[in-house]
């Protein structure tokens, strides 16, 4: 137990040891799953915050390997730090700058809800109606929930 409650304190060399780890072996997903499920789910929130940064920071070195780490930061900023704008920065990185094919919907559409929630809704409904005349979504399961969500929001803003 001494060893957790000490834990939170290690922020600038535990992110040394994380970003040396990464360097060593850029493909490893270890150290963000550490930084992302381990210490940015400490009680301390500024120390959850510097390791959500860590996190961010090294999606942006290698988006479509690391995607799903940012994903997870971003619910932790909505969720647990109930940071609305937080959020909607690292989801908008994630819809901005990954590009593989294996990449889930949802992971590139966590905007559109994260808007939803700030009410935003214009700005929702923006970005559904973009995905739509794109021509990027081809499964009707996905083409069908993302009308029916547009048309919710539309019927909720009242236009």
């Amino acid at each position: 137990m001494v060893y957790i409650q000490s834990y939170p304190r290690l922020d600038s060399r535990l992110l040394g040891w994380l970003r040396a780890a990464l360097e060593t072996d850029p493909l490893s997903q270890y150290p963000l799953f550490l930084a992302a499920r381990v210490y940015a789910e400490t009680a301390d929130t500024e120390r959850a915050r510097i390791a959500l940064e860590f996190v961010y920071q090294e999606f942006l070195r290698d988006p479509n390997r690391r995607w799903r780490w940012l994903a997870h930061a971003a619910l932790l900023a909505k969720h647990r730090l109930k940071d609305m704008p937080l959020a909607r920065r690292y989801a908008q990185a994630l819809e901005r700058n990954t590009t593989a094919r294996e990449i889930p919907a949802w992971a590139r559409q966590m905007e559109i809800f994260i808007l939803e929630d700030m009410n935003e809704l214009e700005a929702a409904k923006i970005m559904i109606a973009s995905l739509l005349q794109s021509g990027l979504v081809h499964d009707p399961a996905e083409l069908r929930f993302l009308i029916e969500r547009l048309e919710a929001l539309e019927a909720k803003s009242g236009r």
